[in-house]
């Protein structure tokens, strides 16, 4: 396996998982447009380590974000089927990103296969209606009341962990691996109604797809507006494509996977 450091000296490793994710007659352009078009990206197994390595450097094109803030989606079982699900998008994106396919984790190490500090983390939260009005990105407390001191609750992040699934699943994930309430807490405020619009129902009008709460997160966090609107364009490509051929979100049948 091959590793390099990413912008904060963090060593991440090329995995097995990840080079049949992106096998070399594959670039990370046309992983991107297989995902698009519906169909899986190589042979993804629900374990995605995504960096710049010089191997894959030399095979694809650079990544849509070039993000210094690590991010790591854990992603529930039964959403890595979902046709219109963005988790793989996120990580064919972004050039510092890992997506992980499970229930449980010991830690943050063992989600992330690298060592790491939970202090250094943050964690997407579940939402909280009393940060309507705010930024779009904000520090929150145990209790979801947002911190006084919201440029001291970003000081020092390197990385930031979002939920992948439905609500149901995502709060399960949240109360399943504990080691979550050990990191910072932050919660995102949409401008508007997710992209989805009538796609895929949401629990909450506010609810957004993962795609979408990952780019205004990383927007305010790198400080970079376009940042949103680059995540954003594979995302309208595949809802455009969904609309045009009359595709509303469902599970992908895994017997026509080879």
């Amino acid at each position: 396996s091959a590793t390099r450091t990413n912008h904060m000296g963090v060593p991440w490793k090329i995995s097995p998982a990840s080079q049949r994710l992106y096998p070399a007659s594959v670039s990370k352009a046309d992983a991107v447009k297989r995902r698009i078009d519906g169909a899986p990206a190589g042979q993804y197994d629900g374990d995605m380590s995504l960096s710049s390595d010089t191997d894959s450097a030399s095979r694809a094109p650079p990544y849509l974000v070039d993000n210094k803030v690590a991010v790591l989606i854990l992603q529930h079982p039964q959403e890595q089927d979902r046709v219109l699900g963005t988790a793989g998008l996120v990580g064919a994106s972004l050039s510092n990103a890992r997506v992980v396919v499970g229930l449980s984790w010991r830690n943050l190490a063992h989600a992330l296969k690298v060592p790491a500090e939970p202090r250094d983390w943050g964690v997407l939260y579940l939402g909280s209606a009393r940060a309507e009005g705010r930024r779009p990105l904000v520090a929150i407390d145990r209790k979801g009341e947002p911190l006084a001191d919201q440029p001291a609750s970003l000081a020092g992040l390197k990385g930031l962990i979002a939920l992948d699934g439905n609500w149901a699943q995502a709060k399960a994930l949240w109360w399943r691996n504990q080691w979550l309430t050990k990191l910072r807490r932050f919660v995102v405020v949409p401008d508007g109604p997710s992209l989805y619009g009538d796609l895929r129902r949401e629990a909450r009008p506010d609810a957004v797809s993962t795609l979408e709460a990952v780019a205004l997160a990383l927007s305010a966090l790198e400080n970079d507006p376009s940042v949103r609107e680059r995540l954003l364009v594979p995302f309208r490509e595949l809802l455009a494509n969904a609309r045009k051929a009359g595709t509303r979100d469902s599970k992908r049948d895994r017997r026509s996977r080879r």
